[in-house]
């Protein structure tokens, strides 16, 4: 069973950057669609950014695209989120997920393994 753990959440200013990482148990790193999620105070999770295994190519949420990069290291068994130009908007705990499989998914219901999320605060 895999297992996640998030680092790198903070308070920071707004306009400043931050990097996440989710580092992964288990051998099969490099066969996971990796994904980011966040769900600030009285709002549902809600998609932010992902890396298929196989595909490559990053996705993301309208809201922080063009801000921020997500990549993976898989000699690392690590995901990182580097995060620029945050905003209070951006204020939420920060989740990873991983799961399997041929298809990227945006739905938060669609990964069964979650990291313990990662606070992060913007401050105006």
């Amino acid at each position: 069973q895999v297992q996640l753990v998030e680092s790198g959440g903070g308070l920071v200013q707004a306009g400043g950057s931050l990097r996440l990482s989710c580092a992964a148990s288990g051998r099969f790193f490099s066969t996971l669609t990796m994904t980011w999620f966040r769900q600030a105070p009285g709002k549902e999770r809600e998609f932010v950014a992902g890396l298929h295994w196989r595909v490559g190519t990053p996705y993301y949420a309208d809201s922080v695209k063009g801000r921020w990069t997500i990549s993976r290291d898989n000699a690392k068994n690590t995901v990182y989120l580097q995060m620029n130009s945050l905003n209070p908007e951006d204020t939420a705990v920060y989740f990873c997920a991983a799961r399997g499989g041929a298809t990227f998914y945006r739905r938060d219901v669609d990964y069964a393994v979650w990291g313990q999320g990662t606070q992060v605060t913007v401050s105006s």
